[in-house]
Protein backbone atom coordinates (compact mmCIF):
# COMPACT_ATOMS: atom_id res chain seq x y z
CA UNK A 1 0.00 0.00 0.00
CA UNK A 2 1.36 3.40 -0.95
CA UNK A 3 1.90 6.10 1.66
CA UNK A 4 -1.13 8.34 1.86
CA UNK A 5 -0.95 12.03 2.54
CA UNK A 6 -2.78 15.23 1.87
CA UNK A 7 -1.69 17.35 -1.07
CA UNK A 8 -2.11 21.11 -0.83
CA UNK A 9 -2.50 23.55 -3.68
CA UNK A 10 0.85 25.29 -3.94
CA UNK A 11 1.34 27.36 -7.09
CA UNK A 12 4.96 28.23 -6.42
CA UNK A 13 6.21 24.64 -6.15
CA UNK A 14 3.67 23.14 -8.55
CA UNK A 15 2.38 20.33 -6.35
CA UNK A 16 -0.61 18.25 -7.40
CA UNK A 17 -3.86 19.64 -6.05
CA UNK A 18 -6.50 17.54 -4.27
CA UNK A 19 -8.94 17.51 -7.18
CA UNK A 20 -6.32 16.17 -9.55
CA UNK A 21 -5.24 13.56 -7.01
CA UNK A 22 -8.87 12.40 -6.86
CA UNK A 23 -8.83 11.70 -10.59
CA UNK A 24 -5.34 10.18 -10.68
CA UNK A 25 -5.50 7.80 -7.74
CA UNK A 26 -7.64 4.78 -6.99
CA UNK A 27 -7.22 4.15 -3.22
CA UNK A 28 -9.48 6.41 -1.22
CA UNK A 29 -8.85 8.47 1.91
CA UNK A 30 -11.31 11.21 2.76
CA UNK A 31 -9.93 14.73 3.08
CA UNK A 32 -12.25 17.71 2.73
CA UNK A 33 -14.60 15.54 0.68
CA UNK A 34 -11.99 14.39 -1.84
CA UNK A 35 -10.36 10.97 -2.16
CA UNK A 36 -6.60 11.42 -2.12
CA UNK A 37 -3.53 9.26 -2.55
CA UNK A 38 -0.08 10.64 -3.36
CA UNK A 39 2.44 8.30 -4.94
CA UNK A 40 5.95 8.14 -3.56
CA UNK A 41 6.80 4.87 -5.35
CA UNK A 42 9.45 4.88 -8.03
CA UNK A 43 8.29 1.91 -10.10
CA UNK A 44 7.70 2.68 -13.76
CA UNK A 45 4.32 1.05 -14.17
CA UNK A 46 3.02 -0.39 -17.42
CA UNK A 47 3.36 1.85 -20.49
CA UNK A 48 0.92 0.13 -22.84
CA UNK A 49 -0.95 3.42 -23.35
CA UNK A 50 2.32 4.98 -24.55
CA UNK A 51 2.78 2.22 -27.13
CA UNK A 52 -0.87 2.35 -28.16
CA UNK A 53 -0.65 6.12 -28.63
CA UNK A 54 2.49 5.72 -30.72
CA UNK A 55 0.83 3.04 -32.85
CA UNK A 56 -2.25 5.19 -33.48
CA UNK A 57 -0.05 8.17 -34.34
CA UNK A 58 2.21 6.34 -36.80
CA UNK A 59 -0.83 5.18 -38.75
CA UNK A 60 -0.51 8.73 -40.09
CA UNK A 61 3.08 7.91 -41.07
CA UNK A 62 1.84 4.87 -43.00
CA UNK A 63 -0.75 7.10 -44.71
CA UNK A 64 2.08 9.52 -45.53
CA UNK A 65 4.08 6.71 -47.18
CA UNK A 66 1.04 5.53 -49.12
CA UNK A 67 0.71 9.01 -50.64
CA UNK A 68 4.34 9.00 -51.77
CA UNK A 69 4.25 5.47 -53.15
CA UNK A 70 0.92 5.79 -54.97
CA UNK A 71 2.09 7.38 -58.21
CA UNK A 72 4.90 4.95 -59.06
CA UNK A 73 3.08 1.65 -59.81
CA UNK A 74 -0.06 3.17 -61.40
CA UNK A 75 1.40 5.57 -63.97
CA UNK A 76 0.59 3.57 -67.11
CA UNK A 77 -2.84 2.40 -65.89
CA UNK A 78 -4.12 5.80 -64.79
CA UNK A 79 -2.73 7.47 -67.92
CA UNK A 80 -4.58 5.01 -70.16
CA UNK A 81 -7.85 5.01 -68.18
CA UNK A 82 -8.17 8.81 -68.08
CA UNK A 83 -6.32 9.62 -71.33
CA UNK A 84 -3.80 11.79 -69.53
CA UNK A 85 -0.95 13.42 -71.37
CA UNK A 86 2.57 13.17 -69.98
CA UNK A 87 2.34 16.80 -68.85
CA UNK A 88 -0.97 16.15 -67.06
CA UNK A 89 0.43 13.13 -65.25
CA UNK A 90 3.59 15.01 -64.33
CA UNK A 91 1.45 17.75 -62.79
CA UNK A 92 -0.51 15.10 -60.88
CA UNK A 93 2.70 13.65 -59.48
CA UNK A 94 4.42 16.92 -58.58
CA UNK A 95 1.44 18.77 -57.10
CA UNK A 96 1.81 16.56 -54.03
CA UNK A 97 4.87 18.57 -53.00
CA UNK A 98 3.01 21.88 -53.30
CA UNK A 99 0.22 20.58 -51.09
CA UNK A 100 2.82 19.43 -48.58
CA UNK A 101 4.46 22.87 -48.56
CA UNK A 102 1.10 24.48 -47.74
CA UNK A 103 0.55 21.87 -45.03
CA UNK A 104 4.02 22.54 -43.64
CA UNK A 105 3.38 26.30 -43.41
CA UNK A 106 0.15 25.82 -41.46
CA UNK A 107 1.06 22.68 -39.46
CA UNK A 108 2.66 24.41 -36.49
CA UNK A 109 -0.20 26.84 -35.96
CA UNK A 110 -2.78 24.08 -36.26
CA UNK A 111 -0.90 21.88 -33.78
CA UNK A 112 -0.53 24.77 -31.33
CA UNK A 113 -4.17 25.87 -31.62
CA UNK A 114 -6.05 22.55 -31.78
CA UNK A 115 -3.51 20.33 -30.05
CA UNK A 116 -1.41 17.53 -31.49
CA UNK A 117 -4.44 15.24 -31.75
CA UNK A 118 -6.44 18.01 -33.43
CA UNK A 119 -3.73 18.46 -36.05
CA UNK A 120 -3.72 14.72 -36.73
CA UNK A 121 -7.49 14.84 -37.25
CA UNK A 122 -7.11 17.69 -39.73
CA UNK A 123 -4.39 15.84 -41.67
CA UNK A 124 -6.36 12.59 -41.75
CA UNK A 125 -9.51 14.37 -42.91
CA UNK A 126 -7.66 16.04 -45.79
CA UNK A 127 -6.02 12.76 -46.82
CA UNK A 128 -9.33 10.89 -46.71
CA UNK A 129 -11.07 13.55 -48.79
CA UNK A 130 -8.15 13.55 -51.23
CA UNK A 131 -8.21 9.78 -51.70
CA UNK A 132 -11.96 9.86 -52.33
CA UNK A 133 -11.49 12.61 -54.94
CA UNK A 134 -8.85 10.48 -56.68
CA UNK A 135 -11.04 7.36 -56.52
CA UNK A 136 -14.01 9.09 -58.16
CA UNK A 137 -11.90 11.13 -60.62
CA UNK A 138 -12.91 11.13 -64.28
CA UNK A 139 -10.34 13.69 -65.40
CA UNK A 140 -7.23 15.63 -64.38
CA UNK A 141 -9.08 18.28 -62.31
CA UNK A 142 -10.40 15.86 -59.69
CA UNK A 143 -7.11 14.00 -59.68
CA UNK A 144 -5.14 17.16 -58.97
CA UNK A 145 -7.54 18.37 -56.28
CA UNK A 146 -7.30 15.00 -54.57
CA UNK A 147 -3.52 14.89 -54.87
CA UNK A 148 -3.23 18.43 -53.51
CA UNK A 149 -5.42 17.49 -50.52
CA UNK A 150 -3.38 14.38 -49.72
CA UNK A 151 -0.22 16.47 -50.06
CA UNK A 152 -1.60 18.97 -47.56
CA UNK A 153 -2.27 16.15 -45.12
CA UNK A 154 1.28 14.88 -45.63
CA UNK A 155 2.71 18.32 -44.83
CA UNK A 156 0.83 18.42 -41.52
CA UNK A 157 1.72 14.81 -40.70
CA UNK A 158 5.42 15.41 -41.35
CA UNK A 159 5.57 18.00 -38.56
CA UNK A 160 3.07 16.87 -35.97
CA UNK A 161 3.82 13.12 -35.82
CA UNK A 162 7.47 13.32 -34.68
CA UNK A 163 6.65 16.23 -32.35
CA UNK A 164 3.71 14.40 -30.76
CA UNK A 165 5.70 11.19 -30.23
CA UNK A 166 8.66 13.11 -28.78
CA UNK A 167 6.41 14.97 -26.35
CA UNK A 168 4.73 11.82 -24.99
CA UNK A 169 7.86 9.65 -24.75
CA UNK A 170 10.20 9.20 -21.77
CA UNK A 171 13.77 10.14 -22.57
CA UNK A 172 15.06 6.54 -22.70
CA UNK A 173 12.50 5.57 -25.38
CA UNK A 174 12.10 8.84 -27.27
CA UNK A 175 14.57 8.10 -30.07
CA UNK A 176 13.25 4.63 -30.83
CA UNK A 177 9.59 5.66 -30.72
CA UNK A 178 10.13 8.77 -32.84
CA UNK A 179 12.06 6.71 -35.41
CA UNK A 180 8.98 4.50 -35.92
CA UNK A 181 7.61 7.49 -37.84
CA UNK A 182 10.20 6.98 -40.58
CA UNK A 183 9.82 3.20 -40.41
CA UNK A 184 6.08 3.41 -41.04
CA UNK A 185 6.58 5.90 -43.88
CA UNK A 186 8.88 3.36 -45.54
CA UNK A 187 6.35 0.58 -44.90
CA UNK A 188 3.62 2.70 -46.51
CA UNK A 189 5.76 3.35 -49.58
CA UNK A 190 6.71 -0.33 -49.91
CA UNK A 191 3.08 -1.40 -49.44
CA UNK A 192 1.97 0.90 -52.27
CA UNK A 193 4.81 -0.30 -54.51
CA UNK A 194 3.97 -3.97 -54.01
CA UNK A 195 0.17 -4.02 -53.83
CA UNK A 196 -0.08 -1.44 -56.62
CA UNK A 197 1.12 -4.08 -59.09
CA UNK A 198 -1.78 -6.40 -58.18
CA UNK A 199 -4.85 -4.12 -57.91
CA UNK A 200 -6.37 -1.24 -59.89
CA UNK A 201 -5.36 2.33 -59.24
CA UNK A 202 -8.82 3.19 -57.91
CA UNK A 203 -8.67 0.34 -55.40
CA UNK A 204 -5.16 1.41 -54.42
CA UNK A 205 -6.55 4.88 -53.69
CA UNK A 206 -9.13 3.33 -51.33
CA UNK A 207 -6.39 1.48 -49.41
CA UNK A 208 -4.91 4.88 -48.57
CA UNK A 209 -8.02 5.64 -46.49
CA UNK A 210 -7.48 2.63 -44.18
CA UNK A 211 -4.62 4.05 -42.04
CA UNK A 212 -6.43 7.40 -41.86
CA UNK A 213 -9.55 5.64 -40.56
CA UNK A 214 -7.56 3.70 -37.95
CA UNK A 215 -5.97 6.95 -36.77
CA UNK A 216 -9.29 8.81 -36.55
CA UNK A 217 -10.91 5.94 -34.63
CA UNK A 218 -7.94 5.61 -32.28
CA UNK A 219 -7.46 9.28 -31.35
CA UNK A 220 -10.40 9.46 -28.88
CA UNK A 221 -8.85 6.57 -26.93
CA UNK A 222 -5.35 7.99 -26.48
CA UNK A 223 -4.23 11.02 -24.43
CA UNK A 224 -3.19 14.43 -25.72
CA UNK A 225 0.41 15.60 -25.41
CA UNK A 226 1.00 16.44 -21.72
CA UNK A 227 3.39 19.23 -22.64
CA UNK A 228 0.82 20.87 -24.91
CA UNK A 229 -1.79 20.62 -22.14
CA UNK A 230 0.63 22.13 -19.63
CA UNK A 231 1.50 24.95 -22.00
CA UNK A 232 -2.21 25.73 -22.35
CA UNK A 233 -2.71 25.80 -18.58
CA UNK A 234 -4.90 22.68 -18.30
CA UNK A 235 -3.34 21.34 -15.12
CA UNK A 236 -5.74 18.50 -14.45
CA UNK A 237 -5.67 17.08 -17.97
CA UNK A 238 -1.88 17.49 -18.08
CA UNK A 239 -1.39 15.29 -15.02
CA UNK A 240 -3.99 12.76 -16.11
CA UNK A 241 -2.38 12.42 -19.55
CA UNK A 242 1.13 12.09 -18.10
CA UNK A 243 -0.02 9.46 -15.57
CA UNK A 244 -1.77 7.42 -18.28
CA UNK A 245 1.30 7.51 -20.52
CA UNK A 246 3.70 6.48 -17.75
CA UNK A 247 1.48 3.83 -16.18
CA UNK A 248 -0.97 3.77 -13.29
CA UNK A 249 1.69 2.82 -10.74
CA UNK A 250 4.39 5.22 -11.95
CA UNK A 251 5.63 8.18 -9.94
CA UNK A 252 5.28 11.18 -12.24
CA UNK A 253 6.01 13.89 -9.67
CA UNK A 254 9.59 14.61 -10.77
CA UNK A 255 8.80 14.68 -14.50
CA UNK A 256 5.65 16.76 -13.96
CA UNK A 257 7.55 19.30 -11.88
CA UNK A 258 10.30 19.59 -14.48
CA UNK A 259 7.79 20.17 -17.26
CA UNK A 260 5.87 22.74 -15.22
CA UNK A 261 9.07 24.57 -14.23
CA UNK A 262 9.97 24.84 -17.87
CA UNK A 263 6.49 26.03 -18.85
CA UNK A 264 6.62 28.70 -16.14
CA UNK A 265 9.99 29.95 -17.39
CA UNK A 266 8.59 30.18 -20.92
CA UNK A 267 5.53 32.07 -19.68
CA UNK A 268 7.79 34.87 -18.48
CA UNK A 269 9.01 35.48 -22.03
CA UNK A 270 7.09 37.71 -24.46
CA UNK A 271 4.68 35.88 -26.76
CA UNK A 272 6.66 34.75 -29.77
CA UNK A 273 6.05 35.92 -33.33
CA UNK A 274 7.42 34.61 -36.60
CA UNK A 275 10.31 37.06 -36.67
CA UNK A 276 11.26 36.05 -33.12
CA UNK A 277 12.61 32.82 -34.57
CA UNK A 278 15.67 34.74 -35.70
CA UNK A 279 16.47 36.21 -32.30
CA UNK A 280 19.82 35.24 -30.88
CA UNK A 281 18.40 32.97 -28.16
CA UNK A 282 16.65 30.80 -30.75
CA UNK A 283 19.17 31.05 -33.58
CA UNK A 284 21.09 27.87 -32.82
CA UNK A 285 17.90 25.79 -32.65
CA UNK A 286 16.79 27.18 -36.02
CA UNK A 287 20.18 26.56 -37.64
CA UNK A 288 20.22 22.96 -36.39
CA UNK A 289 16.61 22.17 -37.34
CA UNK A 290 16.55 23.84 -40.76
CA UNK A 291 20.14 22.83 -41.54
CA UNK A 292 19.40 19.16 -40.95
CA UNK A 293 16.38 19.34 -43.25
CA UNK A 294 18.51 20.88 -46.00
CA UNK A 295 21.28 18.31 -45.61
CA UNK A 296 18.75 15.45 -45.59
CA UNK A 297 17.24 16.45 -48.93
CA UNK A 298 20.10 18.12 -50.82
CA UNK A 299 22.07 14.88 -50.69
CA UNK A 300 19.80 13.63 -53.48
CA UNK A 301 17.49 11.14 -51.77
CA UNK A 302 14.29 12.11 -53.58
CA UNK A 303 15.95 12.06 -56.98
CA UNK A 304 17.22 8.55 -56.29
CA UNK A 305 13.91 7.42 -54.74
CA UNK A 306 11.61 8.76 -57.47
CA UNK A 307 13.71 7.49 -60.36
CA UNK A 308 15.25 4.32 -58.93
CA UNK A 309 13.77 2.14 -61.69
CA UNK A 310 15.31 4.36 -64.36
CA UNK A 311 18.65 4.30 -62.54
CA UNK A 312 18.71 0.50 -62.51
CA UNK A 313 17.66 0.32 -66.16
CA UNK A 314 20.28 2.83 -67.30
CA UNK A 315 22.92 0.87 -65.40
CA UNK A 316 21.85 -2.35 -67.15
CA UNK A 317 20.34 -4.06 -64.09
CA UNK A 318 16.76 -5.55 -64.05
CA UNK A 319 14.60 -2.74 -62.69
CA UNK A 320 11.95 -4.94 -61.04
CA UNK A 321 14.52 -6.95 -59.11
CA UNK A 322 16.39 -3.82 -58.10
CA UNK A 323 13.25 -2.05 -56.91
CA UNK A 324 12.15 -5.00 -54.75
CA UNK A 325 15.60 -5.26 -53.16
CA UNK A 326 15.56 -1.47 -52.64
CA UNK A 327 12.15 -1.52 -50.89
CA UNK A 328 12.99 -4.46 -48.63
CA UNK A 329 16.35 -2.97 -47.65
CA UNK A 330 14.70 0.30 -46.64
CA UNK A 331 12.31 -1.41 -44.24
CA UNK A 332 14.92 -3.65 -42.61
CA UNK A 333 17.57 -0.96 -42.14
CA UNK A 334 15.10 1.66 -40.89
CA UNK A 335 13.85 -0.86 -38.30
CA UNK A 336 17.47 -1.48 -37.26
CA UNK A 337 17.98 2.26 -36.85
CA UNK A 338 14.94 2.44 -34.56
CA UNK A 339 16.42 -0.29 -32.37
CA UNK A 340 19.85 1.30 -31.94
CA UNK A 341 19.16 5.05 -31.89
CA UNK A 342 18.75 5.28 -28.11
CA UNK A 343 21.90 3.22 -27.56
CA UNK A 344 24.22 4.55 -30.24
CA UNK A 345 22.98 8.14 -29.98
CA UNK A 346 21.66 10.52 -32.62
CA UNK A 347 24.95 12.09 -33.65
CA UNK A 348 27.04 8.91 -34.24
CA UNK A 349 24.15 7.39 -36.20
CA UNK A 350 23.68 10.36 -38.50
CA UNK A 351 27.45 10.74 -39.00
CA UNK A 352 27.73 7.09 -40.03
CA UNK A 353 24.72 7.59 -42.30
CA UNK A 354 26.16 10.66 -44.03
CA UNK A 355 29.50 8.87 -44.50
CA UNK A 356 27.69 5.94 -46.12
CA UNK A 357 25.89 8.34 -48.45
CA UNK A 358 29.24 9.67 -49.65
CA UNK A 359 30.44 6.12 -50.33
CA UNK A 360 27.18 5.28 -52.14
CA UNK A 361 27.53 8.35 -54.35
CA UNK A 362 31.14 7.46 -55.18
CA UNK A 363 30.21 3.91 -56.17
CA UNK A 364 27.19 4.94 -58.25
CA UNK A 365 29.02 7.84 -59.87
CA UNK A 366 31.94 5.55 -60.72
CA UNK A 367 29.59 3.06 -62.39
CA UNK A 368 28.13 5.77 -64.64
CA UNK A 369 31.61 7.12 -65.38
CA UNK A 370 32.76 3.66 -66.50
CA UNK A 371 29.62 3.21 -68.59
CA UNK A 372 29.98 6.63 -70.25
CA UNK A 373 33.54 5.89 -71.36
CA UNK A 374 32.89 2.16 -71.96
CA UNK A 375 35.41 1.01 -69.38
CA UNK A 376 34.99 -2.27 -67.44
CA UNK A 377 31.50 -2.66 -68.91
CA UNK A 378 30.85 -6.03 -67.23
CA UNK A 379 31.23 -4.67 -63.70
CA UNK A 380 29.15 -1.52 -64.28
CA UNK A 381 25.71 -2.97 -63.34
CA UNK A 382 27.02 -4.58 -60.15
CA UNK A 383 28.81 -1.36 -59.19
CA UNK A 384 25.66 0.71 -59.78
CA UNK A 385 23.46 -1.64 -57.75
CA UNK A 386 26.02 -1.76 -54.94
CA UNK A 387 26.19 2.03 -54.88
CA UNK A 388 22.41 2.50 -54.81
CA UNK A 389 21.97 -0.11 -52.06
CA UNK A 390 24.77 1.39 -49.96
CA UNK A 391 23.20 4.80 -50.52
CA UNK A 392 19.65 3.81 -49.52
CA UNK A 393 20.84 1.63 -46.65
CA UNK A 394 22.94 4.48 -45.29
CA UNK A 395 20.08 6.96 -45.64
CA UNK A 396 17.64 4.60 -43.91
CA UNK A 397 19.87 3.93 -40.90
CA UNK A 398 20.16 7.58 -39.90
CA UNK A 399 19.63 10.48 -42.28
CA UNK A 400 16.04 9.47 -43.00
CA UNK A 401 14.78 9.51 -39.41
CA UNK A 402 17.29 11.31 -37.19
CA UNK A 403 16.72 14.87 -38.55
CA UNK A 404 13.03 14.50 -37.68
CA UNK A 405 13.89 13.13 -34.23
CA UNK A 406 16.24 16.04 -33.50
CA UNK A 407 13.78 18.57 -34.94
CA UNK A 408 11.13 17.30 -32.52
CA UNK A 409 13.54 17.69 -29.58
CA UNK A 410 15.32 21.03 -30.00
CA UNK A 411 12.62 23.70 -30.33
CA UNK A 412 11.24 25.31 -27.15
CA UNK A 413 7.48 25.07 -26.71
CA UNK A 414 6.92 28.81 -27.19
CA UNK A 415 8.30 28.67 -30.77
CA UNK A 416 7.77 24.99 -31.57
CA UNK A 417 4.84 25.63 -33.90
CA UNK A 418 6.48 28.35 -35.98
CA UNK A 419 9.95 26.81 -35.91
CA UNK A 420 8.65 23.35 -36.75
CA UNK A 421 6.65 24.75 -39.66
CA UNK A 422 9.77 26.51 -40.95
CA UNK A 423 11.88 23.34 -40.73
CA UNK A 424 9.16 21.25 -42.38
CA UNK A 425 8.75 23.81 -45.16
CA UNK A 426 12.51 23.75 -45.71
CA UNK A 427 12.33 19.97 -46.06
CA UNK A 428 9.47 19.93 -48.55
CA UNK A 429 10.69 22.81 -50.69
CA UNK A 430 14.16 21.26 -50.93
CA UNK A 431 12.57 17.89 -51.68
CA UNK A 432 10.70 19.42 -54.60
CA UNK A 433 13.84 21.17 -55.88
CA UNK A 434 15.86 17.94 -55.85
CA UNK A 435 13.17 15.84 -57.53
CA UNK A 436 12.56 18.56 -60.15
CA UNK A 437 16.23 19.04 -61.07
CA UNK A 438 17.30 15.38 -60.96
CA UNK A 439 16.47 14.57 -64.58
CA UNK A 440 18.13 17.77 -65.79
CA UNK A 441 21.30 16.90 -63.87
CA UNK A 442 21.33 13.33 -65.16
CA UNK A 443 20.94 14.63 -68.74
CA UNK A 444 23.89 16.96 -68.15
CA UNK A 445 26.15 14.31 -66.62
CA UNK A 446 25.09 11.07 -64.95
CA UNK A 447 28.32 10.64 -62.98
CA UNK A 448 28.62 14.39 -62.39
CA UNK A 449 25.23 14.30 -60.62
CA UNK A 450 26.54 11.87 -58.03
CA UNK A 451 29.73 13.88 -57.61
CA UNK A 452 27.53 16.85 -56.65
CA UNK A 453 25.43 14.77 -54.25
CA UNK A 454 28.53 13.19 -52.73
CA UNK A 455 30.09 16.61 -52.17
CA UNK A 456 26.93 17.88 -50.45
CA UNK A 457 26.87 14.81 -48.20
CA UNK A 458 30.53 15.40 -47.31
CA UNK A 459 29.63 18.99 -46.33
CA UNK A 460 26.79 17.54 -44.25
CA UNK A 461 29.33 15.57 -42.22
CA UNK A 462 31.14 18.79 -41.32
CA UNK A 463 27.84 20.49 -40.42
CA UNK A 464 26.86 17.61 -38.12
CA UNK A 465 30.28 17.50 -36.45
CA UNK A 466 30.40 21.24 -35.74
CA UNK A 467 26.78 22.26 -35.15
CA UNK A 468 24.54 19.33 -34.20
CA UNK A 469 24.44 18.33 -30.49
CA UNK A 470 23.87 14.88 -29.02
CA UNK A 471 20.39 14.69 -27.49
CA UNK A 472 20.35 11.06 -26.32
CA UNK A 473 19.34 10.46 -22.71
CA UNK A 474 18.18 13.99 -21.93
CA UNK A 475 14.69 15.35 -21.39
CA UNK A 476 13.26 17.82 -23.89
CA UNK A 477 13.56 20.57 -21.30
CA UNK A 478 17.26 19.79 -20.69
CA UNK A 479 17.99 19.74 -24.43
CA UNK A 480 16.26 23.04 -25.11
CA UNK A 481 17.83 24.78 -22.11
CA UNK A 482 21.31 23.64 -23.15
CA UNK A 483 20.92 24.74 -26.77
CA UNK A 484 19.40 28.12 -25.96
CA UNK A 485 21.98 28.82 -23.26
CA UNK A 486 24.93 28.08 -25.53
Amino acid sequence: MAIKQNVEVAENNYQVDIRVALILEKDKVEDDGYAVQYHTRKNKGHQWILYLTTFVTVCGSFAFGSCIGFSSPIQSAITEDLNLTLAEYSLFGSILNFGAMIGAITSGRIADFTGRKGALRVASSFCTAGWLAIYFAEGPLSLNIGRLATGYGMGVYSYVIPVFIAEISPKHLRGALTTTNQLMIICGISFAFIIGTAITWRTLALTGIIPCAVLLLGLPIVPESPRWLAKNGDQEKFLIALQRLRGKEADISEEATEIQDYIRSLAKLPKSKLMDLFQKRYLRSIIIGVGLMFTQQLGGINGVCFYVRDIFESAGFPSDTGTIIYACLQVVVTALGALVIDRAGRKPLILASASGLVVGCILTGSSFYLKTYELAVKVTPALAVSGILVYIGSFSIGMGAVPWVIMSEIFPLDIKGSAGSLATLANWSTSWAVSYTFNFLISWSSYGTYIIYGTINAISILFILVVVPETKGRTLEEIQAAINAS
